[in-house]
């Protein structure tokens, strides 16, 4: 008998669902920073095995949005509630549990399977964990509690075969030999990102989105043309930095990650534009493939 089921994990800001994810895909799918917000969109990750398909999603972490980027984001958490098989509630030893109530409710009141994973578990005490795990277990009476540290892969092995044991029978979702549902240029624009979220701060990485306008591959090198919007002027020319010193780094960074990512040599040319108030312009977002209402 086969089983497929889509994993779901949800959950608030920089608890590190994207750490989970990849640590439990094998794969760098989500890109991972310091700071809040580095996931934007809901991103799959495929694992198969002779008799299983686990489809797992890493989303955007909850949060009450200010624009209309933040609402998309919200948007792609809160549809992982409705397709989920199991999710998986990622919390941490440093967050409040009282955070994002109405969030918690309707994970609770969701007929999928719960496990509510406790993350970073390496950073407390063990009468400490004993505390979160009365608290959550209050909070989420349905939930099963595993306690994890996704960056050291403790009992990350208890956790996969907890999943494969909750996974419902069914055939594969996606091909056998597929990895995620995602296309090579959306990973382009995602390490692009990735290292403007490292090399720059304040409200920066926050302004900024990435576009890939050309991927041409052959044999032996694939020539990318990427821009980043910024929303203003006087980003623009911190993005580039004097004689552009910054955008040079960054496309150093990022070339070296794609030819990672793809195994292959990169010619890699980056542009900067300014596109006013994007976060807040439908058209803008509906091409920057974001989900609205």
């Amino acid at each position: 008998m086969h089983k497929s089921g889509f994993v779901n994990i949800v959950g608030n800001p920089n608890v590190g669902k994207s750490t989970l994810m990849n640590a439990l895909v094998g794969e760098k799918i989500s890109i991972i920073t310091s700071k809040a917000q580095t996931t934007r969109h809901r991103i799959m990750g495929i694992v198969n095995g002779e008799d299983f398909q686990i489809v797992y999603s890493d989303t955007p972490g909850v949060l009450k949005p200010n624009y209309k980027l933040q609402e998309s984001m919200l948007n792609f958490s809160t549809s992982a509630l409705s397709d989920a098989d199991i999710i998986l509630y990622v919390t941490d030893v440093v967050e409040s549990s009282e955070k994002n109530q109405s969030f918690i409710e309707k994970v609770q009141k969701n007929s999928a399977k719960v496990i509510l994973v406790i993350n970073k578990i390496d950073l407390c005490e063990q009468a400490k964990l004993e505390e979160l795990v009365e608290k959550w277990g209050k909070l989420l009476p349905k939930a099963e509690i595993v306690p994890i540290s996704a960056i050291n892969n403790f009992n990350l092995d208890y956790l996969l075969k907890r999943i494969k044991e909750l996974l419902p029978d069914s055939p594969p979702f996606f091909e056998k030999d597929a990895l995620t549902d995602k296309p090579a240029r959306f990973f382009v624009t995602e390490i692009i990102r990735e290292k403007i979220l490292t090399n720059y701060d304040k409200e920066i990485p926050y302004s900024v989105e990435v576009a890939v306008e050309q991927f041409k591959e052959d044999d032996n090198l694939i020539r990318i043309n990427a821009v980043i919007y910024v929303e203003r002027d006087s980003q623009k020319g911190i993005i580039i930095g004097q004689k552009g010193h910054m955008l040079k780094k960054v496309g150093t960074e990022a070339r070296k990650d794609i030819e990672t990512f793809f195994d292959k040599k990169v010619f890699l040319e980056l542009f900067v534009k300014v596109e006013k108030d994007w976060r807040n312009k439908d058209s803008k977002l509906k091409a920057f493939g974001y989900q609205l209402d």
